[in-house]
């Protein structure tokens, strides 16, 4: 179904006899929309006041009915685009794992661009424990999409012995970077991961075509070979948004 730019009427039947509030049977109805696909991303609906008319109900009741689905990221509020159906957040569980494979697997379409390469002193990742300070690690930045939506900057450090050549670069834009070591040789075997949260740069908010202030999810890789040795330090930056982290936790 293509995505309609005109505000879609809702097909929406409340039950006021019911002991269930009106606002979250409003709720639930657009939710159930959705997760049929009678409502796609990008897809606008009717706004409060067109909702309280048809509906015939209170601008409170619409307003609060929209709003739970604001907060559970299923639509979103654009000025002077009204009332939007969000694309769905990609969930990653805690493996080792590229984005690309994940999105690939969630059935989005991932797209990559190249946005700069660098060679920096080991000195400037403030990894002393890690790193030895008259290292070099080639510096690879990209932005990545998923359906042409921007959601990550994603910045790698290799080691100089994994240094990517320029026809690895170009690959990397239809492949993600562990399968493309893996593809190298590379026994990937490790990885220890750190999640944090930041507002992101102005730089930063521009490239994932979002306003500030932008509250992001952060995450730090590093990832060891077989041998023990560091494969890549890597250091990205998600939409909150659209991403979350799954964990497990056995008591």
């Amino acid at each position: 179904m293509a995505t309609r730019s005109e505000a879609v009427p809702l097909d929406v039947r409340l039950d006021r006899t019911s002991p269930v509030p009106l606002y979250h049977q409003l709720s639930q109805a657009i939710e159930s929309k959705i997760a049929s696909g009678e409502l796609q991303p990008g897809d606008r609906i009717e706004n409060e006041l067109a909702l309280t008319e048809r509906l015939g109900l209170a601008r409170p009741t619409a307003r609060q009915a929209i709003q739970e689905l604001v907060r559970k990221g299923m639509l979103v509020r654009r000025r002077g685009l009204g009332t939007q159906v969000t694309r769905p957040a990609i969930h990653r569980d805690v493996r080792l794992s590229s984005l690309h494979e994940d999105l690939t697997t969630a059935g989005r379409s991932p797209r990559t661009r190249l946005l700069a390469t660098d060679v920096v002193p080991a000195s400037s990742l403030g990894l002393p424990d890690v790193l030895s300070p008259d290292e070099t690690l080639q510096q690879v930045r990209r932005l990545r999409s998923a359906d042409d939506e921007p959601l990550a900057v994603m910045t790698n450090y290799l080691p100089e012995r994994l240094r990517l050549t320029d026809d690895d670069l170009a690959e990397l834009a239809g492949t993600g970077l562990y399968d493309l070591l893996r593809a190298k040789g590379v026994q990937i075997a490790i990885a220890r991961q750190t999640i944090g949260a930041r507002l992101a740069t102005d730089e930063e908010a521009t490239l994932l075509e979002q306003e500030t202030p932008l509250a992001c999810v952060t995450a730090e890789m590093l990832v060891y070979d077989d041998a023990g040795a560091l494969v890549e330090v890597g250091r990205h930056l998600y939409r909150a948004d659209r991403y979350t982290v799954e964990t497990s936790v056995v008591v």
